[in-house]
Formats: structure tokens, sequence, C-alpha cells
């Protein structure tokens, strides 16, 4: 299919109101699409459902299924062509003091707490003329070759798109993966950068409570050492971690809501950081810093070619795989509002200008998907 067709398919389905999701895998050339052909609200039960999730940030609330079972499929390759839009204006929702305040509270209370970390959000809102998310998703994938990007919508939950670098979790048979993301600075045309302690540090928390909480289900755990990253504009900091599911672990819903929220989006110890990000935080996330993907999908699974597979070619086996990320570097679009969500993670080293400053930075890369 040419990728003109599939955005004419999407369009189509998005003006008849109906939920859909258009979607790029981090590192390729493909783009998905899962188009419901109804517009029922499922919701994720036990983690057995096979579709495309969407889960918000507070695990007490609904996830969003968009079955495979009531939907069709479509794939293209990324050869779209992307327009410019004319730049809009925008305020900023939380203001500069108001987060100063925010994580000045979260760093005296880390002193004087068993809180280690916590990573504290805010809102900006762009004032558009007009809205075009297949274009600005257009963009994304344009600009985020390396993360994964997606366009979501349901009409009874809204729509949402994102380009986000942190994996949650891969599952494939028996073998699982995921990621320790934290720290962030400007991509000045180098990855060979020198990183202060508190964004180490912040590193080390990520990767020491993946380790912690995974020790139950998975054995024969991999670390790969720290490597800086790049993602759109900006550098983490990034640890690769992969092993087996012990024997018997066969519960995904447990995986996953002992993995969500991460360090990376919640903090540590995950329930005290929760805690504080619900009291003091003046807004609801909703699905930013949720988690989103590729739920329990079959693939078909064909026999080498070969003289010896001829007659098993006809017996290929199903394979099922779990495809999660962290819902980072999102937007909500609302109407004429585009609602940007961006945060950064504290500790007792932060310097709440500089923690701001971090938020602005991040503001800035999904500001130009609109403004390009």
């Amino acid at each position: 299919m040419t990728s003109t067709d599939f955005f004419n398919y999407i369009l189509e389905h998005y003006q008849k109101e109906l939920p859909f999701v258009a979607y790029s895998m981090p590192n390729t050339f493909e783009i998905n699409a899962v188009l419901q052909k109804n517009n029922t609200l499922y919701k994720i039960e036990n983690y057995e459902e096979s579709g495309f999730v969407f889960s918000p940030f507070d695990v007490r609330k609904d996830a969003i299924l968009i079955p495979y079972s009531k939907s069709s499929v479509l794939l293209t390759l990324d050869d779209v062509t992307v327009e410019k839009t004319e730049a809009p204006t925008f305020e900023i929702v939380n203001n500069h003091q108001q987060h100063l305040d925010l994580v000045s509270k979260g760093i005296k209370t880390i002193g004087n707490s068993d809180l280690k970390k916590v990573v504290l959000s805010r809102t900006e809102t762009l004032h558009l003329s007009k809205a075009n998310p297949l274009e600005y998703f257009k963009h994304l994938l344009n600009a985020y070759n390396s993360a994964f990007v997606y366009c979501w919508y349901h009409p009874r939950v809204g729509l949402w798109l994102g380009a986000s670098p942190e994996t949650l979790l891969n599952v494939e048979r028996n073998r699982f993966s995921t990621m320790a993301l934290a720290g962030t600075q400007d991509y000045k045309g180098t990855l060979n950068v020198e990183w202060n302690a508190k964004e180490k540090d912040e590193q080390q928390f990520v990767t020491d409570y993946v380790k912690d909480v995974l020790n139950p289900y998975v054995e024969h755990l991999e670390f790969s050492e720290v490597k800086t990253v790049k993602a759109g504009a900006l550098l983490h900091l990034r640890t690769d971690i992969n092993g087996q599911l012990k024997t018997g672990v066969n519960s995904l819903q447990k995986l996953i809501l002992t993995m969500h929220p991460t360090p990376a989006v919640c903090g540590i110890p995950k329930h005290d950081a929760m805690q504080f990000i619900m009291d003091q935080e003046d807004y609801n996330r909703e699905f930013y810093t949720g988690f989103l993907g590729e739920l329990n999908k079959e693939t078909k699974i064909q026999p080498r070619s070969g003289r010896r597979n001829i007659e098993n070619r006809a017996y290929g086996f199903s394979k099922r795989s779990s495809h999660l990320f962290v819902n980072l570097r999102c937007m909500k679009l609302k109407g004429l509002d585009a609602i940007l969500y961006v945060g950064g993670g504290i500790t007792k080293d932060s310097n709440p200008e500089d923690e701001w400053r971090e938020t602005v930075n991040k503001t800035e890369t999904i500001k130009r998907v609109i403004v390009s």
C-alpha cells in the first residue's frame, strides 16, 4: 500500500470518528495502523487480550484497548512527505514560578524522607489556528526515527501523539528486554559528552530499581554498559537490559504492573513518589507517562525455505509478542489546543532553575513538530 492511500484510509476513519492508532517502531521504516471498526470503548481486563493498549499513568484507572479482532490492520513504508505548518501562539499553563516551587518542595521532601527521586511535570498549551494531527504525525516520523512514534484516537477519550525514546518492556515467548533511561541534555552535534553526578546517580537509581523488581520474574539478567543515546534534539543515558522469564511466569499483567510506572517517570520508592505526584502536581497527567503499544500480537512464522521444508511450509506456527513503550514526548490535541506534557527527575542534587530549563528544552523538541 502506498503511503498516500495509507493516510487517506486513516483520514477517512478519523472523519467518521472511529478509533485508530498509527505508529512506527524505533529504527524502522514501516508505519502500522490499527483501525477499529466500531466506536466501542474496550478496556483491559487482565492483559491476556490482544490489541493495541493505551494505559494512563494512574494504575487505578482503565487502560484502553483497540482489539485486533475488531479492527483492520494496515502497513506502509515510511516515504511520507511533510508540509510546513503555521507557527502557533502559545502560553505556559504551569508558569515558571509554579514549577520552581514544585521542584523546591520535591528537593526538600527528598532531604526529609525516604524518597530518593521524584519525577515532576507540567504542561504547556499551544493555541492553533487549525489542527492537523496526521501532518503532525508525519513530522514526528520525519524527526524521530529512533523513537516509538504514534498517533492515537478514540472519540470518547481524545487524540494523542508522541515520540517516545523509552521502552517499558518487550516480551517474545520467554525472552524479555527493557531499558533504564535517565538524564537529559541538549544534543550539540556529538554523543561524546560529559554527564554530571546528579544525572549519573539518577541513571543508577533507575538501573538498580529495574534489577530489583525483575528478580522474581526474570533470570539470566544482562546489563549493557551505560551509553549516551540521541532522541531528537536531546541526549539521554541508557542501559539495555535483557533476560529470560522464569519457568512458570506467565502473567504479563503482573510483569507490566511491576514495571509501571518506571522510576524514569515516577520516582523511587515508587509508591512514595506516586503519592507525592498525586498530592503536589496541580493537574491530571492522564495518559502522559502511561504506556502504550502492541499487546499479545500474533505473528505467523513460516519455516525457512529449502527442499527439506517444502512439506512444512503449510504448517507455520504463530508467536505472541508484546512491545510496550512509556508515553513520553507527547501531546494531546483538544479542539484547537495542543497540550504538551513535560517533566524531569528530581534528586537531592537538583537545582530548580536547571530543572525548569530541562523542561523547556523538552517542550522545544515537540514544538518543532507543530511549527516545522
